[in-house]
């Protein structure tokens, strides 16, 4: 069976191992006789696929036991609100706007306080990170909150370019680079990610906030599902998870483990990655949209510089067997997502194709 050159931004691809085993036990797990899909979330078998997906993400992340990792429900747009209503106490915190998604989470904060821009990047269409290196959170700000790498636009924080926050707790989305590379998780108060990038299927968002932060006072419109607390007494499962897309996670982080862990990972995509930048860079036809400094590893996004152009190549690509290049409705343009699953080879085989194509088309 011939796979797609799947490129999608998300629900995107997952490795083919991972969809193997999981078509394998789709009629049997493990001897239950039943589907993951259709045993009881409070059975034992159950208990322990949940339990093994989060005793193998603490491996991977080495998340500190002073961490609880939930697995809720409503994906990222939940999150914009979840994060206001359950950890801005002081009435106001600090966003740091670099896209699409962290401004639409500053605007949900606004629901339920009173949120500060602390920096934004918006003068040059959301192409870049601010620097923030000299930025002091508000007094009063209960987090400051970042969207690590952004999808629609294509840029990424580094490591060293993470806010300085200091005792003020640092809430960062990861959706799109999550797994993708190592992360410090103690220099956060909050992280969190939606699983259809480089996790699993979509409808499983992955939460891991510190204890303290995990309370009972929070904004008092606050539905009960939505309290982190809620969750983590419960296990994630007050109410029925989403189990198959747990079941789907826990296959991906071992497949991760198998293929080295997160330096592995790291160093995979930084080079698939390479390929495609290489090509933008030395292009006249293709120019990479993010500033190259701010350039993420996991979301390409380039242009022709005219609409017209850019339809014609998303046209060919598309006849070609290249899935998902289009870039996204609001910015136009072509986006290669290039997360953990996809193949060196459907990079090389891009790289190809653009290089061919600007000759065709020069």
């Amino acid at each position: 069976m011939s796979r797609a050159l799947n490129f999608n931004a998300g629900p995107a691809a997952l490795p083919q191992e991972v969809l193997a085993t999981a078509a394998s036990e789709m009629l049997d797990w493990h001897g239950t006789g039943l589907s993951v899909m259709e045993m009881s979330h409070r059975s034992s078998a159950f208990k322990q696929i949940i339990d093994s997906a989060e005793a193998s993400l603490r491996s991977l992340l080495g998340v500190p036991d002073n961490y609880k990792v939930l697995f809720v429900q409503g994906g990222g747009t939940t999150q914009f609100a979840s994060v206001p209503m359950n950890l801005m106490r002081t009435g106001t915190a600090d966003y740091v706007l670099t896209g699409t998604w962290s401004k639409k989470a500053f605007n949900e904060a606004k629901l339920y306080g009173t949120p500060r821009a602390l920096a934004t990047s918006e003068d040059r269409a959301f192409s870049y990170i601010p620097d923030c290196s000299g930025l002091v959170p508000s007094a009063e700000a209960s987090y400051i909150y970042i969207c690590e790498n952004e999808t629609i636009g294509g840029v990424e924080w580094n490591e060293a370019k993470l806010p300085q926050t200091g005792d003020v707790p640092l809430v960062s989305d990861v959706s799109s680079c999550f797994l993708s590379r190592p992360m410090d998780v103690s220099r956060y108060g909050l992280i969190w990610g939606g699983a259809q990038k480089n996790v699993g299927p979509a409808g499983v968002t992955i939460v891991i906030v510190r204890d303290d932060l995990v309370r009972e006072d929070v904004h008092p419109a606050t539905p009960t599902i939505l309290r982190y607390k809620t969750m983590a007494d419960s296990g994630s499962m007050y109410n029925t998870p989403p189990c198959w897309g747990i079941y789907i996670c826990g296959l991906v982080f071992d497949w991760i483990a198998r293929q080295g862990g997160l330096d592995a990972m790291a160093e995979r995509n930084a080079a698939k990655a390479k390929v495609l930048y290489d090509v933008l860079d030395a292009s006249k036809l293709f120019r990479g949209i993010a500033s190259p400094e701010s350039r993420s590893q996991m979301n390409v996004t380039f242009t022709c510089g005219d609409a017209d152009k850019d339809a014609a190549f998303v046209k060919a690509a598309t006849e070609a067997g290249f899935v998902g290049v289009k870039g996204h409705r609001s910015v136009g343009g072509m986006r290669a997502s290039i997360y953990n699953a996809v193949p060196q080879e459907n990079v090389e085989a891009l790289a190809k194709f653009m290089r061919d194509y600007e000759s065709a088309n020069a």
